[in-house]
Protein backbone atom coordinates (compact mmCIF):
# COMPACT_ATOMS: atom_id res chain seq x y z
CA UNK A 1 0.00 0.00 0.00
CA UNK A 2 1.32 3.44 -0.88
CA UNK A 3 0.81 6.68 1.02
CA UNK A 4 -1.61 7.85 -1.68
CA UNK A 5 -3.61 4.64 -1.30
CA UNK A 6 -3.70 5.18 2.45
CA UNK A 7 -4.88 8.77 1.93
CA UNK A 8 -7.69 7.56 -0.35
CA UNK A 9 -8.69 4.69 1.93
CA UNK A 10 -11.75 4.82 4.15
CA UNK A 11 -10.26 2.47 6.74
CA UNK A 12 -10.02 3.89 10.25
CA UNK A 13 -6.93 1.89 11.22
CA UNK A 14 -3.92 0.43 9.45
CA UNK A 15 -2.00 -2.75 10.11
CA UNK A 16 1.73 -2.87 10.80
CA UNK A 17 2.18 -4.46 7.36
CA UNK A 18 0.51 -1.50 5.61
CA UNK A 19 2.53 1.03 7.60
CA UNK A 20 5.78 -0.88 7.08
CA UNK A 21 5.24 -0.93 3.32
CA UNK A 22 5.19 2.88 3.27
CA UNK A 23 8.09 3.17 5.71
CA UNK A 24 10.19 0.57 3.90
CA UNK A 25 10.73 -1.63 6.93
CA UNK A 26 9.69 -5.01 8.29
CA UNK A 27 6.17 -5.15 9.81
CA UNK A 28 7.59 -6.94 12.83
CA UNK A 29 9.75 -3.88 13.55
CA UNK A 30 6.58 -1.77 13.76
CA UNK A 31 4.93 -4.33 16.07
CA UNK A 32 7.93 -4.51 18.39
CA UNK A 33 8.29 -0.73 18.55
CA UNK A 34 4.56 -0.33 19.25
CA UNK A 35 4.82 -2.68 22.22
CA UNK A 36 8.20 -1.68 23.62
CA UNK A 37 8.72 2.00 22.68
CA UNK A 38 5.58 3.53 21.12
CA UNK A 39 6.94 6.98 21.89
CA UNK A 40 9.75 6.38 19.40
CA UNK A 41 7.41 5.74 16.47
CA UNK A 42 6.27 9.33 16.04
CA UNK A 43 2.63 8.38 15.44
CA UNK A 44 -0.09 7.03 17.69
CA UNK A 45 -0.65 3.27 17.94
CA UNK A 46 -3.12 1.02 19.70
CA UNK A 47 -1.98 -2.30 21.14
CA UNK A 48 -4.95 -4.56 21.75
CA UNK A 49 -3.87 -7.93 23.11
CA UNK A 50 -1.47 -9.23 20.50
CA UNK A 51 -2.70 -6.88 17.78
CA UNK A 52 -1.23 -3.53 16.79
CA UNK A 53 -3.36 -0.96 14.98
CA UNK A 54 -2.32 2.45 13.66
CA UNK A 55 -4.93 5.19 13.29
CA UNK A 56 -4.87 6.06 9.58
CA UNK A 57 -5.30 9.82 9.93
CA UNK A 58 -2.61 10.08 12.63
CA UNK A 59 -0.20 8.17 10.39
CA UNK A 60 -0.96 10.44 7.41
CA UNK A 61 -0.43 13.57 9.50
CA UNK A 62 2.91 12.22 10.74
CA UNK A 63 4.02 11.33 7.21
CA UNK A 64 3.15 14.89 6.15
CA UNK A 65 5.40 16.31 8.85
CA UNK A 66 3.06 17.01 11.73
CA UNK A 67 4.60 16.25 15.11
CA UNK A 68 2.68 14.06 17.54
CA UNK A 69 3.29 14.61 21.25
CA UNK A 70 2.29 11.97 23.78
CA UNK A 71 0.58 13.53 26.77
Amino acid sequence: MTLDEIRNSTKEVLTPAEVAEVLGCDPQDVRVAARQRPDMLGFNVAVIGTRVKVPRLAFIRWMEGERWVRE
